[in-house]
């Protein structure tokens, strides 16, 4: 099986791969060649900046087993098949598409190369050489939302949402249960951004939901922007897919942090042993996918709150959606003391009772 390693560090732009700059140089057969899509820059300390961290951490744990390239900033649609498809003549053997929108995309060109492994992040669907893989983020946000809950003195949250996608209604759902859980009295106010970076935006968003009294940020956006304007006017917020405290040490209360290479490490490790099949995978925090930055500037008893839900969660002994829970309309869609169906959670289309911002279209 031939193998090809491409140059194509920073080529994310439409502009970079109408190009068609590409440099190849012959490898090792015995070398997986493996590659990364990010939607994002690697640099924005997010989403993006997650995955190459993963990516990064499973070329020193794998070695000469595993040459890796990745194409940053590139858009959904037409801009993600043309980079799915350089990649997949480029001669990897493997592509991690890595963010929802991509999915379609990757479909399409899966079925063009048959040959090549491909690995959607987020998404629901798969083929033949064409898997998934997901996290179980919402277990972090349920955490988040206690912390808030606990901690504010408006009862005024501010959230910024990037795209009305399950995985996102579903974070913006079970971190007001979680605060809920807490903190009967506590209101969600939510600016949709559109975006999943685009920093003067997301720090505009936060900065008009701290004009309406909101005293804790939360994000499901990539930058540090938020955070960053959180503590310029004194207020605290969380970080969002990774470690963001550098960025703002005196407002972030912890971030959600995604670790994804153990699952690169264990998928690429398949491809070369000949056992990769497809299918559908899903991390947790109790499997360790779904990690928390430490706990900063909050009370001693927020954070024994907090730590008492990760170790309940993790143990199996707490699931952030068990009934009974309601939608907006007031309808029972989860019985008392049952848990939603995993299939609901991936597939959430509806805010529940507590949430008065209207669902967006």
């Amino acid at each position: 099986m031939k193998k090809v390693t491409s140059s194509l560090l920073a080529l994310g732009t439409a502009a970079a791969l109408s190009l068609g700059v590409v440099a190849t140089t012959q490898a090792d057969d015995e070398t997986i060649q493996a590659a990364f899509v990010y939607v994002g820059p690697v640099s924005d300390h997010g989403w993006s900046y997650a995955h190459d961290q993963a990516r990064l951490a499973m070329e020193a744990e794998l070695g000469d087993m595993v040459e890796t390239t990745y194409l940053e900033s590139v858009s959904e649609g037409a801009d993600a098949v043309r980079a799915l498809e350089r990649l997949a003549r480029a001669g990897n053997d493997i592509i991690f598409a890595t963010s929802f929108g991509y999915m379609e995309s990757v479909g399409e060109v899966a079925e063009r190369f048959p040959d090549v492994k491909f690995e959607h992040a987020t998404g629901y669907q798969s083929g033949e050489n064409f898997a998934n893989y997901n996290g179980h983020f919402y277990e972090g946000r349920y955490v988040l939302g206690k912390i808030a809950g606990l901690e504010t003195e408006s009862n005024t949250i501010g959230y910024i949402a990037s795209y009305a996608i399950p995985e996102v209604i579903s974070g913006i759902n079970s971190f007001m249960l979680g605060a809920q859980s807490v903190n009967p009295d506590v209101e969600v106010k939510i600016i949709w951004v559109n975006t999943w970076y685009d920093p003067p935006r997301e720090a505009e968003a936060a900065n008009a939901l701290m004009d309406q009294g909101a005293d804790i940020l939360v994000q499901h956006t990539d930058s540090t922007a938020q955070l960053q304007a959180a503590q310029e006017r004194g207020l605290r917020g969380f970080g969002n897919d990774s470690d963001m405290g550098a960025f703002a040490p005196d407002a972030q209360l912890t971030s959600i942090v995604n670790n994804w290479a153990p699952y690169y490490v264990d998928r690429v490790r398949a491809v070369a042993d000949g056992t990769w099949e497809t299918g559908s995978a899903m991390g947790s925090m109790e499997s360790g996918m779904v990690q928390m930055a430490p706990f900063a500037n909050m009370a001693p008893e927020t954070q024994a709150v907090a730590e008492e839900t990760m170790a309940g969660i993790i143990a199996g002994e707490i699931h952030p959606f068990t009934g009974p829970i309601y939608n907006q309309d007031g309808e029972l869609v989860v019985a008392e003391g049952e848990q939603a169906p995993l299939d609901m959670i991936l597939g959430m289309n509806f805010y529940i009772q507590g949430i008065d911002d209207a669902y967006p279209n």
